[in-house]
């Protein structure tokens, strides 16, 4: 079993509004984390101070970061075709699917699916479904919430849980079986071929 979970933090709610300003990835590779690709970025904004009381994220600690269009195509690569999981993966998806829009640049080519909704239908009757919730009453080790890395690594061995509960061991099902119990909808990244860059005329030789 291989597959890549991921997290975002941001400086608010609103995909192509707000910014990205962590992302964190890890590579489990049979049920065992194999790889991280975590970074802070400069979103070239002040980080709001609601923002900052959720995550711990100041100002100070992004400023002079890598920006968000040189960290997406070390991330697309790190990510390949992999599964990804993320936890209410819609809104991770959009942030990044707005960012990768609008720089033209490289996304993972793997299928989106959310550990959120994979929840509710495999384990029903929990209060709800945050991830704090699901990773306390599985009972799997945990410290900090809200930091990207953290969250990633939670997701992860959620997923690890809820597949086992699916197939009794780390085989993982038909991917449509996948999509089908975590939304209605196939998530995938857009594929962009970046524009050729037109050439500006040297009006002197006209």
């Amino acid at each position: 079993m291989r597959f890549v979970s991921f997290d975002l933090e941001t400086t608010g709610f609103i995909a192509g509004v707000d910014r990205i300003v962590e992302i964190g990835a890890i590579r489990f590779v049979n049920g065992e984390p194999e790889a991280h690709f975590c970074t802070l970025i400069d979103p070239g904004v002040e980080m709001p101070e609601a923002a900052s009381r959720v995550n711990g994220i100041t100002t100070d600690m992004v400023q002079g970061k890598p920006t968000i269009d040189r960290i997406l195509p070390a991330f697309a690569e790190f990510c390949g075709d992999d599964i990804l999981v993320a936890h209410n993966a819609n809104f991770d998806f959009q942030f990044l699917a707005s960012a990768v829009i609008r720089l033209e640049a490289p996304a993972p080519k793997g299928v989106v699916l959310d550990s959120c909704n994979m929840a509710r239908k495999i384990m029903p009757g929990l209060p709800n479904y945050k991830l704090g919730t699901l990773v306390h009453h599985l009972e799997i080790p945990s410290m900090n919430f809200h930091r990207a890395e953290e969250d990633a690594t939670y997701c992860g061995q959620l997923f690890i849980r809820l597949i086992e509960k699916m197939s009794g061991g780390w085989t993982l099902p038909p991917i449509e079986n996948l999509v089908a119990i975590s939304g209605k909808t196939e998530l995938r990244f857009p594929q962009i071929t970046p524009k050729p860059k037109q050439l500006l005329l040297d009006l002197t030789l006209i």
